[in-house]
């Protein structure tokens, strides 16, 4: 069965474009123009992913605040903003609300779709069976099945991307995994800076069950490690 990609953007012409690009890359699309239509339509049925632009009508930050909802009803809906907006503030923002991924409206169609696919792919991965499909390192718990992680069996809400991470520095305790290895266990490409404020998600939602959590170590330099 296709995927179903939903796109959130409140340009009529430019939603209509992106619909056109996925259905003819084999993808059921589904538009919305506002956080209304998406939150009552989500409430029924969820995509299999969501791009998201930020402004949407009188909104200016109406995806951050859709993002933010959104994380909350569904931890591990693959979401990407698609957006006009540029600056370091935006992007690390969205990445912050939990976004799998962002992209400027300046990137080329086969560059978009290239990245839906590998974050699809990254999903489909996760649910293939294979012995490291659940992972114990002590008090740590990931379920690559159904996409969940605890800590001291309590529930940590990670996005798919986080997920990945964290499992590429688990699998290993001990041995440091530069951000590029962390890009590439996440299949995203994207700056330094990036993958440390990803890092400090991570740190956050564990600290938020734990306090004394501090298993993810800095090499400087070089990158991070899990250690035990």
């Amino acid at each position: 069965m296709s995927k179903t990609i939903a796109i959130v953007e409140d340009e009529a012409d430019i939603r209509a474009n992106y619909a056109e690009l996925f259905q003819r890359q084999g993808y059921r699309v589904r538009t919305y123009a506002n956080r209304r239509e998406v939150l009552e339509s989500f409430a029924t049925q969820l995509p299999d992913l969501a791009i998201l632009d930020i402004g949407l009508g009188d909104e200016i930050d109406g995806g951050f605040e859709l993002c933010r909802e959104l994380r909350s009803a569904a931890p591990a809906l693959p979401i990407i903003f698609l957006s006009a907006r540029d600056s370091d503030i935006d992007v690390v923002s969205g990445l912050r609300l939990g976004a799998d991924d962002y992209l400027t409206k300046d990137i080329s169609l086969p560059h978009l779709t290239a990245r839906v696919a590998a974050l699809f792919r990254r999903v489909a991965v996760m649910a293939q069976n294979s012995r490291e499909n659940q992972l114990l390192q002590g008090d740590l718990a990931l379920d690559m099945d159904r996409l969940s992680a605890h800590w001291k069996q309590q529930p940590v809400e990670l996005t798919v991307t986080e997920l990945w991470m964290l499992h590429a520095l688990a699998l290993h305790p001990g041995h440091v995994k530069s951000r590029d290895q962390l890009m590439e266990a996440a299949s995203i490409v994207v700056d330094s800076s990036t993958i440390t404020s990803h890092i400090r998600r991570i740190r956050r939602k564990f600290q938020d069950v734990d306090p004394a959590f501090d298993r993810i170590e800095a090499v400087y330099g070089i990158g991070y490690r899990w250690i035990e």
